[in-house]
């Protein structure tokens, strides 16, 4: 190990942490995101219960409601997954930089690809989240077809 004493190792853990605060936003993030997938699922559920007792003319509108509750959950997953998997690059980028400034490595390329991949991960769970969110509105117009005043 090249670090010797306390002082030299408080600027690599300094370092490190820092990553640590991308970790607290996801959390926050993926807090949000599994709330909407509940949300959603029980909205299914809800709709499949009541759709047996549902007249027949009334099973069209819900049958494009499930459609859309299906797409949404299904853009919520894959936002939660690559939310999940920019809070796991973040976690290795902080092991990363600890371990590269504690035994003093010199790795550039691995730091800037772990950070790289986290950020790409990041910005794919969230333009899936706001796929979810203007998909809500179709949902919300579907449901609305029947409460229209004509």
């Amino acid at each position: 190990m090249n670090v010797k004493t306390i002082a030299e190792l408080i600027p690599i853990l300094q370092t490190s942490v820092g990553p640590m605060i991308l970790i607290s936003g996801l959390g926050l993030l993926l807090l949000t995101m599994t709330n909407r997938l509940g949300r959603t699922i029980d909205r299914s559920r809800q709709l499949l219960d009541e759709y047996e007792e549902l007249p027949t003319a009334s099973r069209s509108k819900v049958d494009r409601e499930i459609v859309v509750l299906w797409k949404r959950a299904s853009y919520v997953r894959t936002a939660i997954l690559f939310a999940s998997a920019t809070c796991l690059g973040a976690a290795t980028l902080v092991i990363t930089l600890f371990l590269t400034g504690l035994f003093r490595i010199d790795a550039p390329i691995v730091v800037s690809t772990v950070f790289i991949m986290s950020m790409l991960s990041l910005i794919a769970a969230l333009v899936f989240f706001v796929l979810d969110v203007n998909l809500t509105l179709s949902a919300l117009r579907i449901e609305l077809e029947g409460h229209r005043r004509h």
